[in-house]
């Protein structure tokens, strides 16, 4: 396969280790799960989708998301909201609490969020749009990136509208995700749009959706002349997929070949920290996805599965997976 050749990203003053990240997913992407991801490369890690209401971050949930890697560069959070002054005095807040890097999220399709204008909702408004990018701009005195979708439909593509917008508010990066808001996560991603964006600006634009391969990174890093890629899915049960596409880039590096005890050791420091940050039960339970997820990466695993998503403690989940891997 061949070697991508591809520039250091960088955004702002931050030059990243690697032009691979992680796409912020709400409960996915919590501080442990970042953490497995930067171990095998990442170049940047994002917190959960956090709410500009800073009124609501007491909740046990947005304390667990704003548990900022403080431990790495760059800590990048990512805030969702529709009203600007709102997302201006989120911004600062999350600067206060270590944030160098300010992510705006205008891609989640989820219909909670789009109830609120918030998310992709906001590509239906470019007028709100470059109201909310300069707000942040101006509040932070850090890096803001943006992330959104192609548009809010098929018939209404305007992510190089937004992109544009973005560059003139001083946006310093730019992920968009290959589907509109109202394609959700069905059918397939596409990346004529975002190469489009590419040839309109000049900031760093990063390609997202669909990228669950190392066939496919060469893919759309052909199509787009992307200057990086953002793995959502793709590292779901599988955060070693940065250390996959590292060696792309250096194929002389130490053969990647995931080892069956390694990933057991790394299932098993992976539901650890879960039951570390989270304690019990809560940890118990956000570990059942992790673990489904893990399973799709081994051989004959569907008894354990069964077992191990219906353990009911720490010690349980543990146990069954020290069994399912005993060499």
């Amino acid at each position: 396969m061949p070697a991508m050749d591809l520039r250091p990203l960088q955004i702002g003053p931050y030059r990243l280790s690697s032009p691979f990240v992680l796409a912020p997913m709400a409960g996915v992407t919590d501080a442990p799960f970042r953490r497995l991801c930067r171990q095998f490369g990442a170049g940047m890690t994002t917190s959960e989708m956090t709410t500009a209401n800073i009124g609501l971050w007491q909740t046990p949930k947005s304390r667990h998301r704003l548990d900022l890697d403080l431990d790495t560069e760059p800590v990048a959070v990512q805030i969702a909201g529709s009203d600007p002054q709102q997302l201006a005095v989120a911004a600062q807040a999350c600067v206060d609490r270590g944030a160098q890097i300010i992510d705006i999220n205008m891609g989640c399709p989820a219909k909670k969020v789009c109830r609120k204008l918030a998310g992709s909702a906001l590509l239906r408004d470019e007028g709100l749009v470059a109201s909310i990018l300069d707000a942040v701009v101006r509040a932070a005195d850090v890096p803001v990136t943006l992330k959104c979708r192609t548009g809010w439909d098929t018939g209404y593509r305007n992510a190089v509208n937004v992109a544009r917008l973005a560059e003139d508010a001083g946006i310093r990066a730019i992920a968009i995700h290959g589907r509109t808001r109202a394609c959700r996560y069905n059918g397939e991603a596409e990346y004529e749009t975002i190469a489009a964006v590419k040839r309109a600006v000049k900031i760093p634009v990063i390609a997202n959706g669909d990228i669950t391969t190392l066939e496919k990174s060469l893919e759309v890093l052909r199509v787009t002349s992307a200057d990086g890629l953002m793995i959502g899915r793709g590292a779901q049960g599988r955060p070693w997929i940065f250390r996959e596409l590292g060696h792309l880039l250096n194929p002389t590096a130490e053969n990647t070949q995931l080892e069956k005890i390694e990933l057991r050791d790394i299932m098993l420091d992976h539901l650890s920290d879960l039951h570390r940050f989270y304690g019990e039960p809560t940890g118990v339970r956000v570990a059942r996805k992790h673990l489904t997820w893990y399973c799709n990466s081994l051989d004959d695993a569907d008894a354990f599965r069964h077992q191990v998503v219906r353990a009911e403690c720490a010690a349980e989940q543990i146990r069954l997976t020290k069994e399912f891997f005993r060499i």
